[in-house]
């Protein structure tokens, strides 16, 4: 059959040409559809739910939040995991649904559940949906610089926060901007509680005042002269001066008392749980980009930068946008490495034909198939919906050299059996030469292409792999088959047309080209040599086999080798119960201690986490992204080692990780180092004192280069227990006290002025000499239903306690995770290494 077809293309070559270029031209509409990213997407479908109750500490989060939505929502159909992060004043819920589970309809049955779950949470609590996509759609960051010094970091918040983000939200695939660091502007009402004592006025009531200072009414209509006016009550707060107006009460001889004769107001930053930092000048604010899940990334980035060019000019004077992270990068080194590939081979394969043929327009046959051939293997796999991507494109690479094997044996054959008709006929016919081309290629054509169809086959079992395996490299076996058979396809097509067309003129014999003359009389005495000592070759072979297996063993394994992105994320954690003060002045002095490292190109830092669920990230925990530069010729451990000698804070021990692993594993495991211990248990305590004894048996083993775990008792607390019987003396409850708690002490935004598009928070609470202390704290006046205010001494016991700073759940249990970085030391080896060093303890 296979005969049958090269003789039928060879016959009708217009119709067989025409055929290849609809193809071709296909395959290259279809190259331009093709998704571009960085590495194939390993994420799983994932639905966050994201919980605010700010100034709660993390096990009133824990008990109150998370695990009620965890408990509810872990027997959702087609949940494969569900992990829980209850942080100071936030709830994070992870729920990792089964492989091939539609995002849209995980999500839709995550909504259907949380309305279950909305009665059962704390009054005023209401659980949010993140956006449709996760941390790996992290692929483009920014940061807000002021050059001038004109602009406080106030005002470069509120330009990230009501004018980029809103502009970069608009481009097509973005599914969120984020905002990273920064300071929200917010109205401070600082009370005074002497005077509030004085005039006899309640926290309550200045909380209620101003919330009713703060609305406006529609009054219906109006008909005046034959036209309609709409009736409106204006009311809204539009300042401090607005602020200060705000009767709270009365005087004895009925003189109103103002909100500023008992509060000074004043405007200033919000409580924050991340801070940036840019190359250790000082803080700033930055900018994550979130695409939606299995967009074109190459063409977001290029849509997002277009957008940035377009919002530039309307910035403040001295405000730059400068690029932290950009993933656009890879994927165009990753295109770059296929076309150097393609060209490098077509160069190897004509050299190799002249050579050995010396007939240049033989080495035409397989220049113009092998291009065509890959462009033709896009067509399924846009058909597929694959992306062009590290793994696809280095599935056509491998093939590359396979593709025109059958191309040039059939070329090499044809030349053979011409070369031998022109030593018997001085000047044979047309008919003639096209006979024995055809012959010649009818000869080796089906042999060759079956050939090619067993190397094409030999891809299959990868795609039985499954979860992030099977994602990784299902991608280069797709790519690698469907172009070994296109090329397999063509070299009994296309091949026999180019050869009837280019296989003209003077063809010599083989044994004319010095070549292989030399070759050959190599080549000849070596094999009879072997075939005299059959037995005996057959043995030393197996001997050698047998030999290197001590050697393969020793190799050791990975799952994906180092991706060198060109950007390194470093992720040193410090202690629990870090300041956000403290936080600030580490991170710019790691900034700047990167930054004096010669290969350092930019270094961009954040502690704590950005404004979106898909960033967990506590206080004390730093990322920084760090960029090299172009010409650093470092090797991956070397430019590691390098940063680890130069680079460091006491007690925040070193993490080294590349952007998209990162994500990608923290996504998948929750765990933010290259290897990873979960401890569970029913408590705190015992889960924290397993983990700090594998924490420090790793640390022992000479391989590893930090071990860290996760303390669930570094958290300070300073409680304030009621005394129930005490309270019901002046007959108050427990919630009437923890009221005035939460907003003599705490604070809490109340109402919102508005400012154009900007919306700011107003906070009342007592002013800080008056809550910066216990002594402070213990005087906190509490309104009885009489009119008394009582001290909080009289009604509470207080106490300072050490607690959990952050709580992780899995599957409804509390967990601790060690963090470690094993260096240089081959992943596989080391794991072992470790669990036989745990096991030992």
């Amino acid at each position: 059959m296979i005969a049958k077809l090269i003789a039928v293309s060879a016959r009708y070559r217009v119709f067989t040409v025409l055929a290849v270029l609809v193809f071709t031209l296909w395959g290259a509409w279809s190259m331009t559809k093709i998704p571009l990213d960085a590495v194939p997407d390993l994420s799983d479908t994932q639905v966050i739910i994201f919980t605010e109750w700010m100034g709660r500490s993390p096990d009133i989060v824990e008990a109150q939040i998370t695990y009620p939505i965890v408990s509810r929502l872990i027997a959702t159909p087609g949940i494969s995991r569900v992990r829980g992060q209850s942080m100071f004043g936030m709830s994070f819920v992870y729920l990792v649904f089964d492989e091939g589970v539609d995002l849209y309809w995980a999500r839709s049955r995550v909504l259907e559940k949380l309305q279950a779950v909305a009665g059962k949470l704390p009054a005023g609590v209401a659980p949010t949906i993140g956006s449709d996509a996760t941390a790996v759609g992290w692929v483009f960051q920014y940061a807000l610089v002021d050059t001038t010094g004109k602009h406080d970091i106030s005002e470069l918040t509120a330009l990230q926060d009501w004018t980029l983000r809103y502009g970069l939200e608009t481009v097509p695939g973005v599914a969120e901007v984020a905002r990273m660091g920064g300071a929200v502007r917010e109205y401070q009402v600082s009370l005074d509680p002497n005077r509030l004592l004085a005039l006899k006025i309640p926290i309550s009531d200045i909380i209620t005042a101003i919330r009713a200072s703060n609305q406006e009414v529609g009054g219906g209509t109006l008909e005046l002269s034959g036209h309609e006016f709409s009736v409106r009550g204006l009311g809204y707060l539009t300042g401090l001066a607005d602020l200060e107006k705000i009767p709270v009460g009365h005087a004895t001889n009925g003189t109103p008392i103002f909100l500023k004769d008992v509060a000074l107001i004043q405007i200033g930053p919000a409580p924050r749980r991340g801070i940036v930092e840019w190359e250790g000048k000082g803080e700033t604010v930055g900018g994550i980009v979130i695409i939606r899940p299995g967009q074109n990334t190459l063409s977001a980035i290029k849509r997002i930068k277009a957008k940035i060019a377009e919002i530039t000019p309307s910035l403040p004077e001295g405000v730059q946008l400068v690029v932290t992270y950009d993933s656009s990068d890879l994927i165009l080194r990753a295109i770059d490495t296929l076309k150097h590939t393609l060209i490098e081979e077509m160069i190897a394969v004509s050299l190799v034909i002249i050579l050995f043929l010396g007939h240049f327009r033989s080495a035409l046959i397989p220049l113009i198939g092998l291009p065509i051939a890959v462009l033709i293997a896009f067509i399924p796999m846009q058909a597929m919906g694959l992306s062009a991507n590290i793994m696809s494109l280095a599935g056509i690479a491998v093939a590359i050299g396979a593709m025109v094997d059958a191309t040039i044996i059939m070329v090499e054959n044809a030349n053979k059996k011409l070369s031998s008709v022109g030593a018997t006929h001085a000047s044979p016919s047309s008919e003639e030469r096209d006979a024995v081309i055809l012959s010649a290629l009818q000869e080796v054509g089906p042999s060759i292409f079956f050939a090619l169809l067993v190397i094409t086959v030999s891809f299959l079992p990868v795609f039985s792999l499954t979860a992030q395996e099977g994602k990784l490299f299902s991608p280069l076996a797709y790519t690698k088959t469907f172009a070994m058979g296109t090329a397999a396809i063509l070299s009994v097509t296309l091949t026999p047309v180019l050869s009837f067309w280019f296989l003209r003129g003077r063809i010599s014999k083989e044994e004319s080209n010095w070549l292989n003359r030399f070759l050959i009389k190599i080549y000849t005495p070596l094999v009879r040599l072997v075939l005299r000592h059959r037995i005996k070759v057959v043995v030393v072979a197996i001997v050698i086999v047998i030999g290197s297996l001590p050697l393969f063993w020793k190799l050791g394994n990975e799952f994906m080798p180092p991706l060198n992105e060109g950007v390194i994320l470093y992720m040193p954690t410090s202690a629990p119960g870090m300041s956000a003060t403290e936080a600030a002045r580490v991170l710019q002095i790691l900034d700047r201690q990167l930054k004096a490292i010669p290969e350092v190109l930019s270094v961009a830092g954040k502690m704590g986490r950005a404004e979106t669920p898909t960033d967990p990230s506590p206080l004390w925990m730093a990322e920084i992204v760090v960029t090299l530069k172009p010409q650093n010729h470092l090797k991956w451990e070397e430019s590691i080692a390098k940063l680890d000698a130069a680079v460091g804070v006491p007690g925040m021990p070193n993490i080294w990780w590349m952007p998209i692993q990162t994500r990608t594993e923290m996504l998948a495991t929750g765990i933010r180092s290259p290897v990873g211990v979960k401890v569970f248990g029913p408590g705190t305590q015992s889960i924290e004192k397993v983990a700090v004894a594998i924490e420090q048996t790793l640390r022992r083993m000479p391989q590893t280069a930090s071990a860290v775990a996760d303390r669930l008792s570094g958290g300070n607390y300073y409680d304030i227990k009621i005394n129930r019987e005490s309270a019901a003396r002046y007959g108050l409850t427990t919630g009437e006290v923890n009221d005035v708690i939460e907003t003599a002490i705490g604070g809490s935004p109340i109402t919102e002025i508005i400012e154009g598009r900007a919306r700011y928070p107003v906070r009342v609470r007592y002013a800080r000499e008056f809550r910066e202390d216990p002594d402070a704290v213990s005087r906190v006046l509490v309104p009885t239903q009489s009119g008394a205010q009582i001290p909080l001494s009289d009604l509470a016991q207080f106490s300072m306690v050490s607690g959990p700073p952050m709580l992780l759940s899995e599957g409804g249990q509390l967990l601790s995770l060690v963090f470690v970085d094993p260096g240089t030391t081959q992943m596989a080896d080391y794991v072992a290494a470790a669990k036989v060093a745990v096991a030992k303890e």
